[in-house]
């Protein structure tokens, strides 16, 4: 058997992770990869059969010791073999004195709980062709984020997630960085009290992330973030099970729950404000 070698790999290298992904039914989107390699080139790992990929994972770390896990993937004439707990066992070793989130398939959750991670909830994909929701009280200017807003978006990502991860969302939200991704804030007097990123897939859209400061905001953005797409496409909204409010706004919108994952943390379980996390920005790197 060839020697088995795992390696941080480049961009165009972990291309094919991405394809493994879209195999798996997870349909990634046409122009994630830029903005998560970019975010920690090192994190993108892959072990090699000779010069044959043939497993994946992805162990971002973002400032303050936290990081976040993804793309653990054994290509399937290699599973069983082995050659996945020790690509695991890479990435985890990166990822040493962090505290470390994923968003993992349900039934691999007690496999993750065996190295440490403990369920903090669920979140569930909800996809559909969506209807308006009609919501919006006159009192929000929603427009795309220009470049004098990029500050304060980034500022008002942070209130939303464990960490500051400024390098992460300034290419996600940036004017101009994909044409696959657009990016609206919601302003009421004078401060953003919203944020949604509507990004093609290779199936329809995902919307990620959608945080408001209350439901009827999330809705107002939802609908125009929906404005921007063609008539008819469909669209998929991760919703954390814990806010009930999420999970009402994707159910009224006509999306039907078809897919979940077990949100888990090995280390301190970050304070989330999940009441006001109506859509999860993405279930590779949180």
């Amino acid at each position: 058997m060839p020697d088995f070698n795992i390696r941080p790999v480049s961009l165009d290298e972990f291309q094919t992770a991405i394809d493994w992904a879209a195999n798996e039914g997870w349909n990634p989107g046409l122009d994630d990869l830029a903005a998560f390699h970019g975010t920690d080139p090192n994190g993108f790992i892959m072990g090699f059969l000779g010069d044959r990929p043939v497993a994946s994972i992805s162990v971002v770390r973002y400032p303050d010791n936290f990081g976040f896990l993804g793309f653990y993937i054994v290509h399937p004439d290699h599973r069983g073999t082995g050659l996945g707990i020790q690509t695991w066992d890479a990435g985890m070793a990166y990822l040493q004195g962090c505290t470390v989130g994923l968003d993992g398939v349900v039934q691999q959750q007690e496999n993750y709980k065996k190295s440490g991670f403990v369920l903090a909830g669920r979140n569930i994909r909800h996809t559909g062709v969506p209807a308006p929701l009609g919501v919006n009280d006159g009192t929000l200017d929603i427009r795309p984020v220009g470049t004098n807003d990029l500050a304060a978006a980034i500022d008002f990502d942070a209130r939303h997630f464990a960490v500051r991860r400024d390098k992460f969302i300034h290419p996600w939200m940036a004017p101009g960085s994909s044409p696959h991704r657009e990016s609206l804030i919601a302003i009421r007097d004078g401060e953003i009290v919203g944020s949604i990123t509507v990004r093609a897939c290779r199936a329809g859209y995902k919307i990620g992330p959608l945080f408001a400061d209350d439901d009827k905001t999330a809705m107002a953005l939802f609908d125009a973030g929906v404005a921007m797409l063609p008539k008819g496409a469909e669209v998929s909204l991760d919703t954390p099970e814990d806010n009930p409010r999420a999970v009402d706004i994707a159910r009224r919108a006509g999306l039907e729950p078809v897919f979940e994952t077990a949100r888990m943390y090995k280390g301190e379980n970050p304070d989330l404000p999940l009441e006001r996390i109506f859509g999860v920005t993405t279930f590779e790197l949180g």
